[in-house]
């Protein structure tokens, strides 16, 4: 179980815009990352140091947006202004989170501006929306495309996280305590104000930190 990525709400900018907006700010440019055609999104991704990437996704206007929870997920966040829309945790056998959680996993995939394709499984997305403090679990096809961090500089690495929440309640929705997947990067834990989850990720860059 390892942190695989962030992924943050386009604004009213769009999907482009707030890529553009980002990527200023961190000194790097985020690349296409294609549509999900099971979830009616699409997304630009920012790979990272040590197996991971920030992802900037977006709602189409699709059918599956309305249906997928993902999709309705992504929705809601944008609606309200864009932002953090949560955090991703990897996982080698997702059948294990499937047996406590009671539910089954769900199929992902996106096809790349190469004409690749990823494929995964990913679960916990309604746990997400009803509580964005929790992250949701991905089992990435090892037979398909290569992980979306594939070729990230070194140079820019996730520093450290800022999470509305309790560690206590997120260790209980992973099953395991939440040093687990977050061992290697910072974690500040705030008292709620609000809505819980993500509030902010600094990141390191030749330039220093900098905090979105």
């Amino acid at each position: 179980m390892r942190l695989d990525h962030l992924s943050f709400a386009a604004g009213p900018d769009g999907l482009r815009g707030t890529a553009q907006r980002i990527g200023e700010l961190l000194g790097r440019e985020f690349v296409d990352g294609g549509v999900h055609p099971r979830f009616g999104t699409r997304n630009m991704i920012l790979p990272l140091a040590g197996n991971t990437y920030l992802e900037i996704v977006e709602a189409l206007d699709h059918p599956a947006s309305d249906k997928a929870p993902f999709g309705q997920a992504v929705k809601a966040r944008s609606a309200l202004g864009g932002g953090w829309l949560g955090w991703v945790v990897a996982v080698k056998d997702i059948s294990v989170v499937e047996q406590r959680l009671g539910r089954q996993a769900v199929a992902g995939n996106r096809h790349l501006p190469d004409g690749s394709e990823l494929r995964w499984h990913q679960i916990g997305i309604n746990g997400l929306i009803a509580d964005p403090q929790v992250p949701y679990f991905i089992e990435w096809d090892a037979s398909t495309a290569p992980h979306p961090s594939t070729g990230a500089d070194p140079a820019w690495a996730l520093a450290s996280l800022e999470i509305a929440g309790d560690p206590h309640r997120v260790s209980e929705w992973l099953g395991e305590t939440v040093e687990a997947p977050l061992e290697d990067v910072k974690v500040d834990w705030v008292a709620p104000n609000g809505t819980p989850g993500v509030l902010a990720i600094q990141v390191q860059t030749p330039r220093g930190l900098v905090r979105i």
